[in-house]
């Protein structure tokens, strides 16, 4: 490729970052940096820093520089972009690559404009930004350039956002900043009120990948998992099975559904019955959660199903849009 800037498609989220290059997932990485505490020099990013998590000496910390969706530490964004436009990039492109990030609907014009400034100084020589719900549409292959209604659920990390899509633009959507980082926390207090055992952030997703479920699934998986006793300090095993992380979560994802139960309730009736007739997509890491379909059919009313592959759409979405320029001209008109 000699000079020519690269494009990336970038889905920049709370828990972790996937950017799209050349028709393919180029990079998926924790979004997670680790730096000395005193000076603030970055040791490591990505899933170095993740390995890092829970287990770094005194003068380290690791952290998520993006909460709920957006930028919570500026200056860690832009070493974490960085890093990663140089890894996906090479040292083949003298040029700064051209990028299309995510970023979820309804954010302020100040937290848009950090996400911009943020790519632009990591050394993207142009950055596009366009809603997470529109990308995840453009992503799963909805059709969403017609006058004909699509809904799409994107459940992320650190929020979850729901949107009735048609024209190349948002008709309805809403947003709460919230996602699978909040049924981590509900199990881990689970675990404590009932085991009175405490356990970190890394074993609570791993439960919830493994055995978790949103509703009944008919099939009690269970695992075992570590931790300190809370009254003794001691580590101690129990085994925990798919019923209670069913339980454990009920309530923080009854909130998070809840975002697409307002944008159905907002829908314009012609939308509506479009939407009632060809269902609603999920996307984001929150739709791989076994029964999460059966879940919001039985809440919202209307059919849900995962797209094919859920957990890269955004990033897709992203990828494609920065590939068609006449498409991004009109995405970027609808916004």
């Amino acid at each position: 490729m000699g000079v020519f800037s690269r494009k990336l498609g970038v889905d920049l989220g709370t828990v972790s970052i996937m950017i799209y290059a050349d028709g393919q997932i180029v990079l998926q990485e924790p979004t997670m940096v680790a730096l000395t505490i005193e000076e603030e020099r970055v040791v490591a990013v990505g899933q170095e820093a993740r390995d890092m998590y829970g287990r770094h000496p005194e003068h380290i910390e690791v952290v998520r520089p993006l909460r709920d969706g957006v930028i919570a530490d500026y200056e860690v964004t832009e070493a974490l972009l960085r890093y990663f436009f140089r890894k996906v990039s090479g040292r083949m492109h003298f040029r700064g690559p051209e990028v299309m990030i995510s970023v979820p609907y309804g954010v302020t014009s100040v937290e848009k404009r950090a996400v911009h400034e943020a790519a632009v100084r990591a050394g993207a020589r142009q950055a596009y930004l366009l809603p997470e719900p529109l990308l995840a549409a453009l992503g799963a292959g909805l059709p969403i350039s017609t006058p004909a209604g699509n809904m799409i659920f994107n459940m992320g990390g650190g929020a979850s956002e729901a949107a009735v899509l048609a024209m190349n633009g948002v008709v309805v959507a809403n947003s709460v900043r919230m996602g699978g980082m909040r049924l981590d926390e509900a199990i881990i207090n689970y675990i404590r009120r009932k085991y009175s055992l405490v356990i970190g952030e890394p074993t609570a997703e791993s439960v919830k990948i493994q055995i978790g479920a949103a509703v009944d699934i008919g099939q009690e998986l269970s695992m075992e998992i570590q931790g300190r006793d809370q009254v003794g300090g001691l580590p101690r095993t129990i085994t925990i099975t798919t019923s209670e992380v069913v339980e454990a979560i009920a309530e923080p994802l009854a909130t998070i559904v809840g975002a697409a139960k307002a944008v159905l309730e907002k829908t314009p009736p012609e939308l509506a019955s479009d939407i009632i007739d060809r269902g609603v997509v999920l996307t984001g890491g929150g739709a791989l959660l076994r029964g999460i379909d059966e879940y919001i059919t039985q809440r919202v009313g209307v059919p849900a199903y995962r797209a094919e592959d859920p957990l890269h759409a955004t990033a897709i979405g992203a990828g494609r849009a920065l590939n068609d320029l006449a498409m991004l001209r009109r995405l970027v008109q609808g916004v």
